[in-house]
C-alpha cells in the first residue's frame, strides 16, 4: 500500500467519522435513536475477559491521576470518550482499507463495493445496536438507523476513493511530455478541490450536528430532572426537603480541607457498566419478584414506599476500583423499605437460597437469603437526601448491602427471583471477589498548612480526612511523620450513623521542612487496617495513604 493511498484514506476517514459521529449524537438527542458507538463500547466490553476490562480501567485511572483530575468526576466521560475515539478510529482505519482495496483491483471490481462494505459493516453494527442500545424505540428501528449510516458511508468512502485514486490512463507515444504535465496539474487541482469541498461539507455537519445534540442534550437533562421532581410530587410529597445532620453539635470540627462529611448527591461517584446511565419510566416500572416463592407479586414504586415502614440510614459507599486514598467513596442519606419485610410478603418456599436481582441496564447479583434474613438493614432504597434517586444513579431503586462495595449493589433494579443454586453475579464472572466486604481504610484529605493555630504557646497544623471500615465501625486513627515511629492519635467526630465514615483530625506539632505524612485506623472491635499493599482487584485496595506535604513558618 502506497503512503498516498494511506494518506488519502486517512483524511477521508477522518472528514466522513465526524460528521457521522455529529449526527447520530444529534439523532440521539433529537430522535431517541441509540448511539452507536456507545452501544458498541459496552457490547465490547461485555465480551472481553474480566482481566483485560480492569486493565482498561486502570490505565484511564492512571491517566486520570497523572493529569491530577478526580476520578469519581471524570471517569464517566473519560470512559465515553474513549468509546467515541475507538469508533473513530475505526471509521478511519476501515477507511485506508476499503482506499487499499481500491488501489489493488481493477475498475471491474468496484461494482457495488460502496453497499457492500456498507452491508459488512452495517449488519454487525446494527445487532449490536439493537440488541444492547438503551433506547426506547422498537429495535428494528435503531438496526435500520444503524444499517443506514454504515451503507451511507460504504458508497461516499468508495466515491471518495474513485475520485482520489483513479489516474487516467496514457501513453508515452500519444502524449508530448508536456501534455502529461498538465494532465498531472489538472489531477492535483481537481483533487485539492474535491477535499475542500468535503472538508467544508463535513465541518458543516459535525458543527451542526455536534451543537443540535448539546442543546437537546440540555434540554433533556431539565426534562429528565422536572419529571423526577414530578415523581416525587406524586409518590413521595412528604419527604423532608432538608435532611439534618445528627452531629451538627459535636465540638471537634474537620480541620479547613477535609472532604465534605456529607455527599451532595450531584457529587456522589457514579460507577455502572455501561457508557449512559439507564433511564426507566417510574409511573409505568413494577419490580417482579418471582421464583421459589409462594406469593409472587409485581410492586410499583407506590407499592413499595407506601406498604412497608421506610429505614432511613446515612450511608457510605465505596466502590471495590477505589485505589487508597481514592475519590470512589461517597456519603448520602438512604431510604428505602427492609428487604426482610418484602421477603416476608412474597414467602420464599422451604428450598429458596438465593435472590437474583437484574437491572435495567444489564447488571445482576446474587444475594443470599440468610443474609438478607441476619439483617434488617438491608433495604431496596427509593430515595436519597430525601428525593427520588436521580436517573444517573439508579432511579427508581437500587439495594443497599452494608458492609459490601459497590458491584454487589444493583440498581436500575427492574427484576428479582428467588432461587435454589448460586449464579455468579456480573463482576464475580469477571474474576471480582464474591463476597466483595468493604475493607478498611483511612484517608488524609489535608494538611492544611495555611490554618496554623496556637495552644499555650505552641503552634499546630490541622491533619485532617476520613476513616470507614463499613458497618463495623472505626474506634481509632492515627498519623505519623513517616518512618519516625511517632503516632499521633486523630480526635474522632461523631460519626453521621453506624453504617458512614468518620472525620478524623490531628493538630500535629509545627516542625519546618517536607514531612511525608501516613494515616491508619483501627477497627470497633480492635482489628488494625491491613498495612499491606494490595490493588483493587480482586478483593478491594488495601494499604496506609500517604501524603507529601511542606511545612514552613508564614510571615505574620
Amino acid at each position: 500500500m502506497r503512503l498516498r493511498t494511506v494518506s488519502f484514506g486517512a483524511l477521508v476517514g477522518v472528514m466522513l467519522a465526524a460528521p457521522m459521529i455529529a449526527m447520530m449524537y444529534a439523532a440521539q438527542k433529537w430522535l431517541k435513536l441509540s448511539f452507536p458507538p456507545f452501544d458498541l463500547f459496552d457490547w465490547m466490553a461485555r465480551l472481553l475477559p474480566g482481566p483485560v476490562v480492569t486493565f482498561g480501567i486502570d490505565r484511564m485511572v492512571d491517566v486520570l491521576l497523572l493529569f491530577g483530575a478526580s476520578v469519581s468526576g471524570t471517569a464517566k466521560t473519560a470512559e465515553q470518550s474513549m468509546a467515541i475515539g475507538l469508533f473513530f478510529a475505526g471509521v478511519v482505519v476501515a477507511t485506508i482499507i476499503v482506499f487499499w482495496y481500491i488501489e489493488a483491483r481493477d475498475q471491474a471490481e468496484w461494482r457495488g463495493l460502496g453497499p457492500l462494505v456498507g452491508v459488512i459493516l452495517g449488519i454487525p453494527a446494527g445487532l449490536v445496536t439493537a440488541y444492547i442500545g438503551q433506547s426506547t424505540l422498537h429495535p428494528a428501528v435503531n438496526f435500520l438507523w444503524a444499517f443506514a449510516l454504515f451503507i451511507t458511508w460504504g458508497n461516499l468512502t468508495v466515491k471518495s476513493g474513485r475520485r482520489l485514486l483513479t489516474v487516467p490512463t496514457t501513453t508515452q507515444a500519444a502524449v508530448e511530455d508536456g501534455d502529461i504535465q498538465e494532465e498531472r496539474s489538472v489531477q492535483v487541482i481537481d483533487r485539492r478541490k474535491f477535499l475542500i469541498q468535503m472538508g467544508v461539507a463535513t465541518a458543516t455537519i459535525t458543527v451542526a450536528g455536534a451543537g443540535l445534540g448539546r442543546t437537546l442534550a440540555v434540554s433533556e437533562r431539565e426534562r429528565l430532572e422536572n419529571e423526577l421532581a414530578a415523581v416525587q410530587s406524586r409518590q413521595m410529597p412528604d419527604m423532608p426537603p432538608m435532611i439534618e445532620l445528627p452531629n451538627e453539635a459535636d465540638p471537634i470540627k474537620p480541620a479547613l480541607g477535609t472532604r465534605p462529611e456529607y455527599t451532595a448527591v450531584r457529587d456522589h461517584y457514579q460507577i455502572f457498566i455501561r457508557s449512559q446511565p439507564t433511564v426507566i419510566d417510574g409511573d409505568t416500572w413494577e419490580l417482579p419478584i418471582t421464583g421459589l416463592v409462594d406469593n409472587p407479586v409485581n410492586l410499583t414504586l407506590s407499592d413499595i414506599r407506601d406498604n412497608y415502614e421506610p429505614r432511613n440510614e446515612f450511608v457510605t459507599l465505596s466502590c471495590i476500583s477505589n485505589r487508597v486514598g481514592g475519590d470512589l467513596i461517597s456519603t448520602t442519606y438512604w431510604t428505602g423499605a427492609s428487604l426482610q419485610d418484602i421477603l416476608a410478603e412474597v414467602r420464599p418456599q422451604s428450598d429458596a437460597r438465593y435472590m437474583i436481582i437484574k437491572s435495567g441496564d444489564g447488571f445482576y447479583e446474587t444475594v443470599d437469603l440468610d443474609l438478607i434474613n441476619s439483617d434488617e438493614r438491608i433495604m431496596l432504597a427509593y430515595a436519597w437526601d430525601g428525593r427520588p434517586i436521580p436517573f444517573d444513579h439508579g432511579f427508581p431503586l437500587r439495594i443497599w448491602l452494608p458492609d459490601r462495595y459497590g458491584m454487589k449493589q444493583p440498581k436500575w433494579i427492574t427484576e428479582i427471583e428467588i432461587v435454589d443454586e448460586y449464579v455468579a453475579g456480573y463482576w464475580v464472572e469477571r474474576g471480582w471477589d464474591k463476597e466483595a466486604r468493604v475493607k478498611a481504610t483511612s484517608v488524609i484529605d489535608t494538611v492544611s498548612v495555611d490554618s496554623v493555630v496556637e495552644k499555650d504557646d505552641q503552634k499546630y497544623v490541622p491533619i485532617g480526612g476520613i476513616a470507614y471500615a463499613g458497618v463495623r465501625g472505626v474506634s481509632k486513627v492515627e498519623i505519623e511523620v513517616f518512618n519516625t515511629g511517632q503516632w499521633y492519635e486523630a480526635e474522632l467526630r461523631q460519626p453521621l450513623s453506624e453504617a458512614s465514615w468518620v472525620i478524623w483530625r490531628v493538630d500535629w506539632p509545627f516542625q519546618e521542612g517536607n514531612h511525608d505524612f501516613r494515616v491508619r485506623c483501627l477497627e470497633a472491635d480492635g482489628t488494625p487496617q491491613i498495612e499491606e499493599y494490595n490493588p483493587p482487584r480482586p478483593s478491594g485496595a488495601t494499604g496506609h495513604h500517604h501524603k507529601s506535604e511542606v511545612v514552613e513558618a508564614k510571615e505574620a
